[in-house]
């Protein structure tokens, strides 16, 4: 008789607290540890490149408006029992209608959205077998989060190769299972812009579902890149934002009337949480609203950004393949970058330091995000900074 006993791991005498710290302190030694910014104040005389405000909406007049005239603060409860109030059908009619889509659901957070509704469109035992989930490898952590959930089989491609693409989408075309591709249109943290049309095409040839991830897009391209092309002709969802360029809170799915109907009914993320409140619907809605009319402040920021891209470029630093506004300084190692971004700390200029996993190793760097309050003087600053670097 087998003794299980033999087979088990020997016990580990260090307690919880002793392992976890452990693991801190190998991230010290890998420079990747992470700790949370001194807050900022409102009145702080810096130049702040680090936000995803990017149509400077967090603090316009006709936001806080809207919310301060709210008649509660709460929701009290999730939108299947006691929080569903009519600006939230308001707003997803809207949405569904500006993102040229039969439907539209809120969620919580753009993390929530992509964790909780990929996951459940990749459901094995809806979808009667494990779906392969074709994955862009820079694609968002919530995507990734989703697809690990879901347990589905993962192929990723390389970061914006169609020809990559479409030979694996090949490899697997005999193969049964639903398939489905996941991008995002404006990549977060290198700023450049995913092949819409060429990604439709396949989805098309190859009976995909393409989800499309819209958080750096919503507003500063309009109402999306998205509308760009026909997702009339393919199984589609697009999840966008309001907590960047629209400078409240939230999430939004648009995709088709029977997707929306199965996500109200299985996707935990929406059932089990509580309703965002109606001050921040409001906010985000009257930000959508105004989109049209920013048109000016859109072209003067992609204006902005092509030119500290040009310099930055002559200066000799790779700013990677981005295209809008945002902008990688691509120092390669962590120490660098960390040592960067306190120099320009010292000079009361805040950027962010990206690291891995948030970036493949070896690419750590200075995310410059511009935003519509930024003024030439401002761009000249940080390029008069970014020098002695």
């Amino acid at each position: 008789m087998v003794d299980e006993k033999e087979f088990l791991p020997a016990r580990d005498s260090m307690s919880f607290d002793e392992l976890y710290s452990r693991a801190l302190s190998s991230l010290k030694e890998k420079n990747m540890y992470r700790i949370l910014p001194p807050p900022l104040e409102m009145s702080n005389p810096v130049l702040d490149f680090s936000t995803n405000d990017y149509l400077n909406l967090s603090s316009h007049p006709a936001l806080l408006q809207v919310a301060g005239k709210s008649l509660c603060m709460g929701s009290t409860g999730s939108r299947l029992l006691s929080g569903n109030r009519p600006i939230f059908e308001r707003f997803e009619e809207r949405i569904a209608q500006d993102k040229k889509c039969e439907a539209a659901l809120i969620f919580c957070s753009g993390f929530q959205a992509n964790c909780s509704a990929l996951s459940t469109l990749c459901d094995k035992k809806v979808l009667k077998s494990q779906p392969i989930l074709f994955f862009d490898k820079y694609a968002h952590s919530s995507l990734y989060q989703a697809a690990f959930l879901a347990q589905a089989h993962l192929v990723r491609f390389r970061h914006n190769d169609m020809q990559d693409l479409e030979k694996l989408l090949a490899r697997y075309e005999s193969d049964p299972r639903k398939k489905c591709i996941v991008t995002e249109t404006v990549f977060g943290m290198d700023g450049d812009v995913a092949p819409l049309e060429t990604l439709v095409s396949f989805a098309k040839k190859f009976e995909a579902l393409l989800y499309l991830d819209e958080a750096h897009a919503t507003g500063v391209f309009g109402y999306g890149l998205s509308k760009r092309v026909d997702l009339s002709s393919i199984p589609h969802v697009v999840m966008g934002t309001f907590s960047k360029a629209l400078g409240a809170f939230g999430a939004y799915i648009a995709t088709s009337s029977i997707i929306k109907e199965f996500l109200v009914n299985t996707c935990p993320g929406f059932i089990f949480s509580t309703a965002l409140p109606p001050p921040l619907i409001a906010a985000a809605y009257q930000a959508w609203e105004m989109i049209p009319q920013l048109a000016l402040e859109r072209e003067m920021l992609m204006q902005h950004a092509s030119y500290l891209r040009t310099r930055l470029q002559e200066l000799g630093f790779n700013t990677g393949s981005s295209s809008t506004h945002i902008i990688p300084i691509i120092l390669g190692s962590e120490m660098r970058t960390l040592s960067a971004k306190e120099k320009l700390a010292k000079e009361n200029i805040i950027v962010s330091a990206i690291r891995p996993p948030s970036v493949p190793p070896g690419s750590s760097r200075l995310r410059i995000a511009l935003t519509t309050k930024h003024t030439q003087e401002d761009i000249e600053t940080l390029i008069t900074a970014i020098k002695t670097l």
